[in-house]
């Protein structure tokens, strides 16, 4: 992500405050803390594994498709 590398080159390069970064990003201090303590170069968002809602019917649905396939071009049901 950019906005990382943007927060630690005001940092080190050109010696900006935490203040005036945060003042610059309207991220607060705490946060741009935690990311130059960090030393990561991306961010990282850890996303939760969540069953699909047709998860159930998944099986059904392929068969449906499946026998879709076989009929011509204009008796297909394509959604």
């Amino acid at each position: 992500m950019a906005f990382l590398s943007i927060i630690r080159r005001w940092a080190l390069r050109e010696h900006l405050s935490i203040r005036e970064i945060a003042r610059r990003t309207k991220l607060s201090r705490n946060t741009i803390r935690k990311y130059l303590r960090s030393g990561a170069v991306e961010l990282e968002f850890k996303v939760a594994e969540r069953p699909s809602k047709l998860d159930p019917f998944a099986a059904k649905l392929s068969g449906w498709l499946k026998t879709e396939a076989g009929k011509s071009r204009k008796q297909r049901r394509t959604s």
